[in-house]
């Protein structure tokens, strides 16, 4: 009986330092849309040579507005490369929990529209 035990309780540590692997972070259940503004951009690494090509981090601060809420002050760490550094003023589409904003995530990109029809030959 006491060997049935164990094996429950390793099967209990296994999911529970497996679950967070399988369950995807952000806002989940109904998302509402809003935009960024991004109101502040931690500097470039500038001791480093390398720092051109390739990711870095980031930490941004801004504002979201949308349909409930109007200017909540956010921020978030995250990887871009040197290329895609944001700046001061630019807007993003994002989608953020209506009962929490704080939890929010940056909208999925649009998928492109139906391509135009072809030309008929006569």
């Amino acid at each position: 009986m006491w060997e049935f035990m164990v094996l429950l309780l390793l099967v209990a540590v296994l999911v529970v330092f497996l679950a967070p692997r399988f369950i995807r972070p952000g806002p989940r259940g109904a998302l509402a849309s809003g935009t960024l503004l991004v109101t502040g951009v931690s500097s470039r690494a500038a001791d480093d040579p390398d720092a051109d090509a390739g990711e870095q981090f980031v930490t941004i601060s801004g504002v979201i507005n949308g349909p409930t809420v109007n200017e909540h002050a956010v921020y978030r760490r995250m990887v871009v490369t040197a290329d895609q550094w944001p700046v001061t003023g630019q807007q993003f589409p994002v989608v953020y929990s209506p009962n929490n904003p704080d939890n929010w995530n940056f909208a999925p990109p649009e998928p492109p529209g139906p391509a135009p029809p072809e030309p008929l030959d006569d």
